[in-house]
């Protein structure tokens, strides 16, 4: 008996030193019509000497920083019997008491209107939360637990969706700051199915699509449907489910014309917003971002790069490995809704054909390797600048990029070694996702060196192909599964003048591209042409004309003026650089009955 007391003692000794250290939130919105919510932060057992509290600048999922404190307004600071405490403000984002007692409440103000996966946004229909954005926090306490409480009864019909674990009463739990920061929480009268899925332990885990929508429940039935079917495509790439912290996965999906669109990956629960009117009548268009968040779970949520683990909050993360974490992602995204039949034959290589084009025509991935692209990311990714950059000639996107390392890789696999990128990926899950332990480059090369058996040909893939420029034989790797590269315009004369804004009679040009025509003759940003071969350009119309009317090699002047000086130069026609990739059988090919067979194990369902 003394032993039971003991032990319920230690256990209450226990509880109550946690809930002593927990950082409690209570949000409520008042003036939601006007985008505003009202955010409370209590602090306990605060140490002594000064207390920072802070906004983010930066957010998982995204790798650039995002200035969240700009929203943030009418702060202020109260000891544990509501006297107001001295608040400095020693940046933009940061606020700081000097003295203070062992408790403090801090309040603010939170304007949103932004529905993406970034920020937040607070309307008479929905309360919509990215946490970086909406919720402050205190430095140096980043283990300790939160609780947030949401204040919505005047809200008809709300209900809330998140993965944070529930408390009851509104009240949500998160055991850090790290958790609780990647837990993106919609409010709104939604609608929602769910089924569940057995893991390869025999544990049920449940997952939910949430659709804040125009939509019947029907329609969300069905659409259910459909994501149940790619969500098991993906979960034979890996061999297994995750394990979902509280046994749960949230599809968390905002439907509206006015979104501004995004798709925004965390641990067990994704942020979709889409701009549609509705779900109806657009259901396969939608099922890409679907498929890219979801294979998240397993690639970047927890086979994580080095660079990203732990998240730091205050600035922008930078790693090496977006190629793989984002590009091997946006890869599967569209080869797996191709396996669960959402995707032609015709759709997959449409969007092979956009990887290809994008490694081997721009400067970019030419001049640039898979690993500089993804640390440029820390500039790329929705970062904002008011000053133009030469990005068109330096980055190519690590989603592209990375995603046709990965198309080259899944084919070098299957026609040198009978294996597979499900493979590699099955290995780099045992090794570094499962156990969570975030890789460097040379674990993705030593991974790989042992699933092949052949160090040689890991080390030459990762010295050409990632820490190099090199590019893969596409051509000749997709001809294995019946699929053809050729030029798009054989023979058709190009310019490379690329956008050209016609504004009140003017022809202006943007930026051009290194190794074109234009970017050669000394054409850029700002040019405003004015002749070309000869012809008054008014019109697109009018430069197509000229264009159809040469061939590569044919050489023209152009005059122009820049900052109202007139100039001349010579253009030489290039060939169109333009690829594509068509099916064998269209070009009047055989597809033979081994061309057959591997494009059906590439492009198929893998479901057993």
């Amino acid at each position: 008996m003394k032993k039971i007391i003991l032990a319920i003692s230690v256990l209450a000794t226990s509880i109550g030193v946690k809930a002593q250290q927990e950082i409690s939130y209570e949000v409520s919105f008042p003036n939601a019509i006007h985008h505003e919510a009202q955010i409370n932060m209590s602090i306990p057992n605060v140490p002594a000497g000064p207390l920072k509290v802070r906004m983010s600048r930066s957010s998982p999922g995204r790798y650039a920083t995002h200035e969240f404190g700009k929203n943030v307004y009418n702060l202020k600071a109260f000891d544990a019997n509501g006297k107001p405490l001295v608040l400095n403000q020693p940046a933009g984002d940061v606020y700081e008491i000097p003295t203070h007692g062992s408790s403090v409440k801090i309040t603010y103000t939170l304007f949103g209107n932004w529905i993406d996966g970034t920020y937040a946004g607070f309307d008479e229909t929905h309360a919509h939360m990215n946490m970086p954005a909406t919720f402050a926090f205190p430095l140096g306490m980043d283990n300790r637990p939160r609780i947030v409480k949401f204040n919505y009864a005047e809200k008809q019909n709300w209900k809330v969706a998140t993965q944070l674990k529930p408390m009851g009463k509104d009240a949500y739990y998160a055991p850090n700051l790290q958790y609780f920061m990647d837990s993106p929480t919609e409010i709104a009268n939604y609608k929602t199915a769910s089924w569940e899925v057995k893991n390869q332990n025999g544990k049920t885990q449940t997952i939910h699509l949430i659709s804040h929508s125009d939509d019947e429940q029907k329609t969300i039935d069905d659409y259910a449907v459909m994501v149940k079917k790619m969500v098991a495509e993906h979960m034979a790439v890996w061999g297994e489910f995750p394990t979902y912290d509280y046994g749960n996965y949230y599809f968390l999906q905002d439907v509206y014309p006015a979104n501004a669109g995004d798709g925004m990956e965390h641990r067990n629960s994704t942020s979709i917003v889409q701009r549609t009117p509705k779900i109806a009548g657009y259901e396969s268009a939608l099922l890409g971002t679907f498929s890219h968040e979801y294979f998240h779970s397993w690639n970047v949520e927890r086979l994580r790069p080095k660079g990203l683990e732990p998240f730091n909050f205050e600035h922008s993360n930078i790693t090496d490995g977006l190629w793989v974490a984002e590009g091997f992602t946006q890869y599967y995204g569209n080869l797996l809704l191709a396996r669960a039949g959402f995707r032609t034959v015709d759709n997959a290589a449409q969007t092979f054909n956009g990887l290809v084009n994008a490694v081997l025509n721009s400067p970019g991935a030419k001049n640039f390797t898979p690993i500089q692209a993804s640390r440029y990311a820390v500039f790329a990714d929705a970062g904002v600048a008011i000053d133009q950059t030469n990005k068109n000639n330096i980055f190519t996107s690590y989603y592209t990029y990375g995603a046709a390392v990965a198309l080259a890789l899944d084919l070098r696999l299957r026609s040198d070694f009978k294996l597979t990128l499900d493979d590699y990926m099955r290995a780099l899950w045992k090794a570094y996702g499962k156990t969570e332990i975030a890789y460097s480059m040379s674990d993705l090369e030593k991974t790989l060196s042992q699933l092949t058996k052949n160090p040689a040909f890991a080390a030459d893939f990762f010295k050409n192909h990632v820490y190099g420029t090199a590019k893969n034989d596409y051509a000749k790797l997709l001809l294995n599964a019946g699929f053809v590269l050729r030029k798009a315009n054989p023979g058709k004369a190009f310019t490379g003048f690329g956008r050209v804004d016609f504004e009140n009679g003017k022809a202006t040009l943007g930026s051009t591209t290194q190794g074109t025509p234009a970017y050669d003759a000394g054409l850029d940003i700002g040019d405003i042409l004015l002749t070309v071969d000869g012809v008054e350009i008014k019109d697109q119309a009018a430069l197509t004309k000229i264009t159809d009317a040469h061939k590569p090699g044919d050489v023209i002047t152009i005059t122009y003026t820049y900052r109202g000086e007139e100039k001349t130069t010579k253009l030489t026609f290039s060939e169109n650089p333009a690829l594509e990739i068509v099916s064998i059988e269209k070009t009047g090919g055989v597809l033979t009955p081994a061309m057959q067979t591997f494009r059906d194990n590439w492009l198929n369902s893998q479901v057993k």
